[in-house]
């Protein structure tokens, strides 16, 4: 036995271990980063992180495969080709750095908004918002105008929270657990962790999803709706639950405005809330039968009441959902889902929330000063995502599910939607759009904020919009994120301007980040009559050689997420829980070796080298030494800054002067701090006063903040008011009948604008979602997860399958009224019958992110996004006006509205060799500093992490 050889199981991975934040998707997870001899060797879950609690997923794990890649940029870059070619010199960080405010100061100084700044998926928007409101330009936005808009201000707009960051089920308490359009790339670990509670605990889990893959192929029931008909199943939802009176009459009278009263004469009025002499809404206390405070202490709401012609809210709703078009036999056909199924899911929704009911004994009391023995609760928790966001009908339709949320008394109670710091908050807690310029001072607030009504919108004096993408204009009023995929259409056509610099950080804008991908390039290349670009500058920074990279003028190269700090704060994207606020940080685990800086510290400096408040002392030189110093010296407002954490001696939260250790403490701690929510003060926080003081005391507000669900929006109201003719501001007349329709002040639903392309022979619909395994762009070129997806087919549903004849080995012809592709093929039996399907962001272009030519990515791979148009069809009614392709209420791309034609391409008739199509020419290597190429082989990049790891050059 002696002689057998040892095998050692548990070899040594490290000789060091540092804690930081995940950024391989917006989960933020914690991880233990392994280190041998001062390289990444090993990345592992944290088990003290209250996000992942030690769960780690491919794509974190694979951390260790981005600071490794390929594809990362090397050292700043300047365009010496055309536009496109990919022909660029090394330059140094001084000339990058002069070049480029050599182009923003005279911008600043005579015309700010000719500097167009967005970012992608970035977690620091709290800085580079703070630095474009320094800046002056009113041009600045982030990526949730293409990606979950409609998901964040249908919700705030209705509850003050919204789903994924905002809140989340309660895992512990929930026994039926409802997804509407959620694919597995968001919030991937926690739902993972979540799901598996819920099915060890016996609990229910339901899917509304036209594609059954990942959450929704381990639901216990699984329903494949038919695209863009989630609202109006939510409403035929409501409409059973009405009629069987399996609602929470206490919940709707106490914390939702459904006993105010709505002004039922005709006029400027009309719909809006009556007002008391102190212009506040009132309701009618029951008891009395007179009108009281809404937020008087012993006041009983009348839901039912009607004063002088004036009916509340609430008998509103009922007369709007009672009616016989939200049955479900009337709507089953167009959803795709039987009205037996959709009375079967009211029922059992009903069932768990009224016959399954929960109380935790804890005392409490509300805003009113009324004091509660215990806390109610409703155990059916609901989830959504993308899914329903992505469509033109978007916003309603996260208002309709937050609706069917309210009237079942499931949010902020035990077992249903927890709000998660520093939310729940209400609209007026939000800022407006601050929109007005002034060469060489700054915006007198944020770019960003939520619309009360047409005063707020940004407008120029004439009437057109102060923004290039039109945010928070008539087209799209609530656009509370911007609209980032419209920036380069419109900055090409010049409308509503021309700009002169577009700044872009981390946004793929060439490929799969806009729409209409293969006119967005010429966009960005085509010249005027006097030669010069129509977009005439663009700087760009990443991580990495994107596709966008080739069609920037600038490059300015970031360092990858292990070697940077970081701030994921309550200011911003804080990764808090319903019990506790939270927040993170990253910091550098590993040294660069290449001549990169981090994005925000670079900002700093430019801002610095501009002299931007708040960026430069009394004598000029630069505040922060860099992003680092930033983070913990910055203070938004006296005492609260990026970190909670900390502060003053070391012994604050919340609230507290600059700790010049802060950052030392936090990777102490694992590089995360949290501030518990006291247990009285956990549920029903919008009205619980220990909630409202515990977050006055923490920072989140400066007085407390008690409102009440908005059921009935006044805001959208005052929409509708202005297109029927009302009020000083008026909105052209070629959006006044969109305006009626879509702004309606209850939740409703309309049909997808996309499906009017079913008239002209497009009747498949067409979507896209990322896997499990990936979440940016960056995931399709880590060596590790493309192992995993490499390559991408369109699925193609039995009906369509066997109704074309397809085959194994078959491809299709996709067409639409934007374009068409050729792409391979595959049979997928879970899946909608008119809905085909793809992943989304494998297909790369040829020579993008140091990846072989030949790679499948590269040649079988594909996007949809070549299929869609980032305008409307043109109709008389428009005047010639170009009305983006969005959610007319938020500017949310509609990119799930999408409808195709589908034809089958044999195999025999799609030779060997020849891959998807449209191909386009291969993007050359970019120059390394010190000489040389970005080498794209995958063997030699093969050899080379051989090499680090220790193996031998045979090893495999």
């Amino acid at each position: 036995m002696n002689d057998q050889p040892r095998i050692d199981t548990s070899p040594r991975v490290s000789d060091e271990v540092r804690q930081t934040t995940c950024y391989m998707c917006a989960c933020r997870c914690g991880i233990n980063v392994h280190l041998k001899s001062g390289k990444v060797s090993y990345i592992e879950g944290n088990r003290d992180h209250p996000i992942n609690k030690g769960v780690l997923c491919a794509k974190g794990a694979s951390g260790i495969m981005q600071v490794t890649a390929p594809s990362r940029l090397r050292a700043p870059l300047r365009r010496v080709g055309p536009r496109g070619s990919g022909a660029f010199e090394v330059i140094t960080w001084e000339e990058a750095l002069s070049t480029a405010v050599s182009w923003m100061k005279p911008l600043r100084e005579t015309a700010p908004e000719k500097l167009a700044f967005f970012t992608g998926r970035d977690q620091s928007q709290s800085l580079t918002g703070w630095w474009a409101q320094n800046f002056g330009t009113p041009n600045y936005a982030a990526h949730g105008g293409f990606c979950s808009v409609n998901m964040a201000a249908g919700g705030i707009y209705t509850i003050g929270g919204a789903f994924w960051e905002f809140g989340q089920p309660d895992w512990d308490r929930t026994k039926l657990f409802v997804m509407f359009g959620v694919a597995e790339d968001h919030d991937s670990n926690p739902i993972k962790i979540g799901i598996g509670k819920l099915k060890a605990q016996g609990a229910r889990v339901i899917s509304v999803n036209p594609i059954r893959t990942g959450y929704s192929a381990v639901a216990d029931d699984w329903i494949g709706i038919t695209p863009g008909t989630d609202g109006l199943l939510i409403l035929s939802l409501i409409h059973c639950l009405l009629e069987a009176g399996k609602i929470d009459l206490d919940y709707l009278a106490q914390w939702t405005n459904a006993p105010l009263l709505v002004n039922g004469a005709e006029g400027a009025e009309k719909g809006l809330f009556v007002k008391n002499a102190e212009s506040q809404p009132f309701v009618i206390d029951r008891t009395t039968g007179h009108p009281a405070p809404w937020d008087g202490k012993g006041v009983e709401p009348d839901l039912g009441a009607e004063w002088q012609g004036n009916r509340t809210v609430f008998r509103h709703m009922v007369e709007e959902y009672l009616k016989p078009d939200y049955a479900p036999e009337a709507v089953a056909e167009r959803c795709g889902v039987t009205a037996g199924r959709i009375r079967a899911l009211a029922a059992e929704l009903a069932e768990v929330a009224f016959n399954q009911a929960i109380s935790l004994d804890r005392p409490w009391v509300d805003f009113r000063g009324n004091a509660h023995a215990n806390m109610p609760g409703r155990p059916v928790s609901f989830h959504a995502m993308r899914g329903i966001s992505a469509h033109s009908n978007g916003f309603q339709t996260a208002r309709a599910l937050h609706l069917l949320q309210i009237i079942l008394g499931a949010v902020e109670t035990p077992g249903g939607y927890r709000l998660k710091p520093p939310y729940p908050k209400p609209i007026e807690a939000h800022p407006t759009p601050h929109f007005v310029t002034t060469p060489g001072k700054p915006l007198t607030g944020p770019h960003l904020g939520y619309v009360r009504s047409p005063d707020d919108l940004a407008l120029l004096a004439d009437g057109s919009p102060a923004r290039i993408d039109k945010a928070f204009s008539w087209e799209n009023p609530f656009s509370a994120h911007g609209l980032m995929h419209m920036v380069i259409p419109n900055a090409h056509t010049g409308d509503p301007y021309r700009i002169d610099t577009l700044f872009l950080y981390m946004a793929n804008m060439s490929w799969n980040s806009s729409m209409n991908s293969a006119r967005v390039m010429e966009m960005l290349t085509e010249q005027g009559a006097d030669g010069e670009y129509l977009i005439p500058r663009i700087i760009y920074s990443d991580a990495y050689a994107s596709e966008m990279v080739a069609y920037a003028d600038l490059i300015l190269p970031d360092t990858t997420y292990l070697e940077r700090h970081d701030c994921i704060s309550l200011l911003d994207r804080p990764i808090s829980e319903p019990d506790a606020a939270g927040d993170a940080i990253r910091w550098p685990v590993v040294t660069p070796d290449r001549e990169v800086r981090c994005f925000q510290s670079v900002l700093l400096e430019l801002g610095a080298r501009l002299g931007l408040p708040g960026m430069v002392n009394e004598d000029g030189s630069a505040k922060y030494a860099d992003y680092a110093d930033y983070i913990v010296n910055h203070q938004r407002r006296p005492g609260v800054g990026p970190l909670m954490g900390y502060r003053g001696d070391g012994t604050a939260t919340g609230r507290g002067a600059p700790n010049p250790v802060q950052m030392e403490r936090y990777i102490a701690n694992g590089a995360f701090h949290q501030a518990h929510v006291p247990e009285d003060a956990a549920f029903y926080k919008p009205w619980n006063m220990a909630y409202q003081d515990w977050a006055v005391k923490l920072g989140l507000f400066e007085t407390p903040q008690p409102y009440l669900f908005s059921i009935w929006s006044e805001p959208m109201r005052r929409f509708q008011l202005a297109a029927e003719g009302f009020g000083p501001r008026q909105p052209p007349d070629h959006l006044r009948e969109r305006l009626k329709q879509s702004m309606h002040p209850l939740p409703i639903w309309y049909a997808p604008y996309g499906d009017e392309d079913a008239a002209f022979g497009y009747t498949v619909h067409a979507l896209t979602q990322r896997p499990m395994d990936m979440y940016h762009s960056w995931g399709s070129q880590n060596a590790w997860l493309r192992q995993i997806k490499g390559q991408n087919a369109l699925y193609l549903p039995t009906k369509l399958w066997k109704a074309q004849g397809f085959k194994p080995g078959d491809w299709a012809r996709v067409s639409s009224r934007a374009g068409s592709i050729t792409v391979p093929v595959a049979h997928m039996a879970a899946l909608n019958e008119n809905t085909v399907w793809t992943w989304n962001a494998i297909g790369k272009r040829k020579g993008a992110w140091a990846l072989s030519p030949a790679a499948p990515e590269a040649t079988t791979g594909f996007l949809l996004n070549h299929l869609i148009s980032e305008l409307l069809p043109d109709k008389a009614e428009n005047g010639g006006h170009r009305l983006s392709n969005s959610d007319p209420v938020t500017g949310q791309a509609a990119w799930f509205d999408q409808r195709v034609r589908v034809e089958r391409v044999a195999a025999g008739d799609h030779p060997a060799g020849r891959g998807a199509e449209p191909e386009f020419a291969p993007l050359p290597d970019l120059p390394r500093a010190g000489g040389g190429r970005v080498q794209n082989s995958s063997r030699n990049f093969a050899k080379s992490f051989r090499k680090l790891l220790g193996l031998g050059e045979s090893a495999r």
